[in-house]
């Protein structure tokens, strides 16, 4: 990094939001749910007023989910200028529009701005930091930092540096976020729309063939998640699903009994080629992520789950949503 960093992850009590939309305002509200005190600057002439109204929008949540002492709207300053929003920020959270050349001269003027080895996180949703990184002076402190909408709700948010992305810098953002309440994936790559995107635009395309295909209607294709693998991956992801259907024999036996559908045109997808290298990484995979519970276990966990989301949602007989 370019000089001995201030503040660990773990005591960063000041961070900055620059671009208070949607994302960003989602970010403001989890940040100050945590109880941290927030600098925030957006160029809109009515960001703040609209910041604030979503903050109000978002607390009734944040107080269901937990606030952390000394949690306050009144911990949030909207400043006038990007330099003043970041002058003694101890992180920085960028959310602009997804523009490239917008991101790129925002991080080089970011960069500019804020104090020395301070991190500098973008919201991206699909660009590459290689390709956002360019324009600025110390680009090692630069790294993605991709949250779900709303931040303050969804807990995921994936890590992922760039070429010129400084390790010592990914890894304090990862540790940052944990300390900040989130669920972390730390990318050993870039890949572009990073992960939890290329499965939801998988999802997205093959609806949007069906719509366009008479195949499905709209109302088909939501309730066939809601009612169906939607209320599994609530608790487990599809991979852990999948490795269920296998029975006691897991993933190796599903791969085994369902490998060769893969070749069939259910999707407009192309299936990869199911050889023993990736076999071995699906099976083996599995069997990290079951950390050593068994097939019981999982099928006990996936089903309590699943029933608590059914009750949660009013979806199961003498229940009503919350």
């Amino acid at each position: 990094m370019s000089s001995p960093r201030k503040t660990s992850p773990e005591s960063v009590r000041r961070v900055a939001c620059v671009g208070a939309g949607v994302i960003g305002g989602g970010w403001v509200a989890h940040f100050l749910g945590g109880g941290y005190d927030v600098t925030a600057w957006d160029p809109a002439p009515d960001a703040e007023a609209r910041l604030r109204r979503l903050v109000d929008a978002a607390w009734p949540a944040l107080e269901q989910l937990g606030l952390a002492p000394g949690a306050s709207p009144d911990r949030l300053t909207v400043t006038g200028t990007l330099e003043e929003a970041v002058a003694d920020a101890e992180f920085v959270q960028e959310s602009a529009p997804e523009k490239l050349e917008l991101k790129r001269e925002l991080l080089a003027k970011l960069d500019a701005a804020t104090p020395a080895g301070v991190v500098i996180a973008s919201s991206t949703s699909g660009y590459p930091m290689t390709d956002m990184q360019t324009a600025a002076a110390t680009p090692g402190r630069l790294v993605v930092g991709h949250p779900f909408n709303p931040p303050y709700l969804i807990p995921l948010v994936e890590v992922a540096g760039g070429e010129h992305t400084d390790p010592d810098a990914v890894d304090w953002l990862s540790r940052f976020y944990e300390s900040a309440g989130k669920s972390v994936i730390t990318m050993d790559r870039e890949v572009p729309g990073f992960i939890a995107n290329r499965l939801q635009e998988a999802l997205w395309r093959e609806a949007l063939h069906m719509v366009a295909n008479g195949e499905a209607t709209v109302a088909d294709i939501d309730r066939s998640i809601t009612e169906g693998p939607g209320l599994r991956w609530a608790v487990m992801g599809p991979m852990l699903t999948f490795a269920l259907a296998g029975g006691e024999g897991g993933m190796a036996h599903m791969l085994d009994h369902f490998g060769p559908s893969l070749k069939s045109p259910w999707t407009r997808l192309e299936a990869p080629e199911l050889d023993k290298e990736l076999y071995d990484a699906v099976v083996t995979g599995c069997d990290d992520a079951a950390a050593g519970r068994t097939v019981a276990d999982l099928v006990g966990e996936r089903d309590r789950g699943v029933i608590a989301v059914l009750r949660a949602t009013g979806r199961l007989p003498g229940t009503g949503a919350a």
